[in-house]
């Protein structure tokens, strides 16, 4: 697609992404949904922390309004907040303001259909065509004008259901929370409070540009620190949005989305939970996870990067546990999508039913090494088509030996191709790292 990519329309906002896109998208959607088909569209619009968030808020406001929809409006929130709003209301579709876990200067729009779900490429294209003037979509005009609604009380409802979901309380446990100065803040310390917790949050004061700065899911490092320093149980880093969930051990250790769904999806087995005893990964999980569900008899597949991947193939065969190593993980009994403070919850919920510490649960887990690289390109299919890629991708898996691997992929968003090896030291990861990446580059 030209605009939308893995997750969403991201940009450099008002660059790449601007508010004249806003706009257009929000009067396709309310066209789409409503005034194209005689009736009138109910929207849920939710946002991050970001300055340009509010800019884009108004604009898809204002095109929603303007092609006779109602838009609800969520305020600062995260993204599976806004899924399930859309789910479990009367509403034909939600729209997330958003760059997740990119820097301040950028910014992005997810589209979510009524089933809380990412939105069917089919749509996304007529998006698309439309945003390049390839038709035009008449203005509602007297009645048919939309309205606009303060709806922070959907968000209320959302924390609401975050807090019934816990079967148990969560006293006694210290629990750290980096809020990643994004759309948790209002959210994951009221919900550990509620479930009586000692909660101890940090990267909760956002101004409107510190967004993920040196802190959340991609900036770790501070919340492992904070655990160790605050002796605390243990701590859950989110991105911008909170659609992903890093947790940290009670020693500092990190937890990625593999540990996490190792964990849980042991669990969750061993109580005849885990439907179809299968875990849904990506080909961008560690080799170390795939082995030790082995070792447990439990099934996974593997599917392409993205939580949208993941999401569909868990639909389709009716699984409850999948997700990506960078955090996204989807409890399909709970959510739509991957939910950070869901994915925490169910972590504690764990830790609560076995009487064992995180470190404990994930010991007998072991990860290999693994280096990704990013090489910026001018055509990254083109790279990723080309023989001599091919080729050094091939030695390496044949050098390794089936005790690692090498992948190769295009970025969905950036104009990026990324290399990454796994393999049993992480010299070794370097040196067939830099093997593959010299190839790229002499092209």
């Amino acid at each position: 697609m030209k605009y939308f990519g893995t997750d969403g329309f991201r940009g450099r906002a008002n660059e790449e992404l601007t508010v004249d896109h806003a706009f257009k998208i929000g009067k396709f959607v309310g066209w789409y949904y409503g005034l194209r088909q005689g009736r009138k569209t109910k929207a849920v619009i939710g946002k991050d922390t970001r300055r340009s968030s509010y800019m884009y808020e108004n604009a898809l406001v204002a095109g929603l309004v303007a092609s006779g929809a109602d838009a609800y409006v969520l305020r600062v929130t995260t993204t599976p907040s806004v899924s399930y709003v859309v789910r479990h209301g009367d509403f034909d579709c939600g729209i997330m303001i958003t760059a997740s876990h990119n820097p301040y200067h950028d910014n992005g729009i997810k589209l979510i259909d009524s089933g809380g779900y990412k939105m069917s490429p089919d749509v996304l294209e007529q998006v698309e065509a439309y945003i390049d003037g390839e038709f035009e979509i008449p203005l509602a005009t007297g009645e048919q004008i939309g309205r606009a609604v303060d709806y922070v009380e959907g968000r209320a409802r959302y924390i609401k259901s975050l807090i019934e979901s816990m079967p148990c309380s969560l006293e006694g446990f210290r629990v750290a929370i980096d809020c990643a100065n994004g759309s948790s803040t209002p959210i994951a310390p009221r919900v550990f409070t509620a479930l009586g917790a000692d909660v101890h949050v940090i990267s909760n004061e956002p101004d409107g540009f510190n967004i993920n700065m040196g802190c959340g899911s991609t900036h770790i490092e501070r919340l492992q620190a904070y655990v160790r320093e605050e002796g605390l149980d243990i701590g859950f880093a989110y991105d911008g949005d909170a659609d992903r969930c890093i947790a940290v051990d009670e020693y500092g250790n990190v937890c990625d989305g593999d540990t996490i769904m190792y964990v849980c999806g042991a669990h969750l087995a061993k109580q005849g939970k885990l439907s179809g005893n299968t875990v849904v990964a990506t080909v961008m999980s560690n080799i170390g996870l795939f082995k030790a569900l082995d070792k447990l008899g439990i099934g996974y597949e593997k599917t392409d990067v993205g939580d949208k991947y993941v999401s569909a193939c868990m639909q389709e065969h009716g699984y409850a546990l999948g997700g990506e190593q960078s955090g996204h993980v989807i409890f399909s009994e709970y959510s739509a999508t991957g939910d950070g403070i869901n994915t925490s919850l169910r972590i504690m919920q764990t830790l609560v039913e076995t009487g064992k510490s995180l470190a404990e649960l994930a010991k007998p887990l072991k990860i290999y090494p693994q280096l990704l690289k990013n090489v910026k390109v001018e055509d990254k299919h083109a790279v990723m088509e080309h023989e001599a890629v091919k080729a050094a991708a091939a030695d390496v898996e044949a050098a390794l030996e089936g005790e690692g691997r090498a992948l190769i992929r295009a970025s969905g968003t950036e104009p990026l191709v990324r290399v990454m090896v796994e393999a049993p030291t992480i010299e070794l990861c370097e040196q067939y790292v830099n093997k593959v990446v010299e190839v790229i580059e002499s092209l």
